[in-house]
């Protein structure tokens, strides 16, 4: 499953592959390509924020906000 999240603006998407994070970056076309960035595997997923946060902190301003997880969409099933 992976996470999004808002960081100072920039969406990135993290999913754990076996032991690792995974990091992608998210185009507004939907489209993602793997983000420059390692995560420790050891980084639970409720500190995944805070690590980001930390890591971006230089790229937050007065109006970009700060780092948020994005609630993923609801799935559906069956017809509506």
């Amino acid at each position: 499953m992976a996470h999004r999240f808002n960081v100072f603006g920039r969406l990135i998407a993290v999913e754990r592959n076996g032991t690792r994070w995974m990091c992608f970056v998210l185009g507004d076309d939907g489209k993602r390509r793997p983000a420059e960035l390692a995560i420790p595997a050891e980084v639970p997923r409720e500190e995944l924020a805070q690590y980001l946060h930390d890591v971006f902190h230089e790229s937050a301003t007065p109006t970009n906000g700060g780092v948020f997880e994005i609630a993923a969409a609801p799935q559906r099933h069956g017809p509506p």
